[in-house]
């Protein structure tokens, strides 16, 4: 493999261009030649990012995310639900905080009532400090 970024950058731009042709030449939904694109753009742009930053230590802003599994059906979907309530439940008996531990507004109107006399109390002093 080239650790030259001018190469590697070719190399990532010649993979576009050849995925850009596979997707307007499409001949379905699982098309192996757009799949095929499709990975040679993730490799490489794996290939122009390592090229980069052992040449200049530098990086590009972008990330190339893993492809998901799509052999999963509907039916794991319900799966993943029922396991986010178990992890919702497990991160209540946890915290153990319910709605009742919160703190309610009444907590908040005796704080303004707490500030409402410091400010008071701060305008009563300025006004004696004025008289003098």
């Amino acid at each position: 493999m080239s650790n030259d970024p001018r190469a590697a950058l070719q190399a990532l731009v010649s993979a576009l261009e050849e995925h850009l042709a596979a997707a307007s030449n499409r001949r379905g939904e699982d098309d192996p030649a757009v799949d095929g694109a499709y990975l040679a753009i993730a490799d490489a742009f794996d290939a122009y990012e390592e090229a980069l930053y052992d040449a200049y230590d530098e990086v590009t802003p972008l990330t190339v995310f893993a492809e998901e599994d799509d052999d999963l059906d509907e039916d794991d979907d319900s799966d993943d639900e029922d396991e986010e309530e178990e992890d919702d439940e497990e991160l209540l008996e946890d915290n153990e905080m319910l709605d009742e531990d919160l703190v309610d507004e009444e907590d908040y109107d005796d704080l303004d009532e707490d500030s409402d006399a410091a400010k008071a109390s701060d305008r009563d002093a300025d006004s004696a400090r004025r008289t003098r």
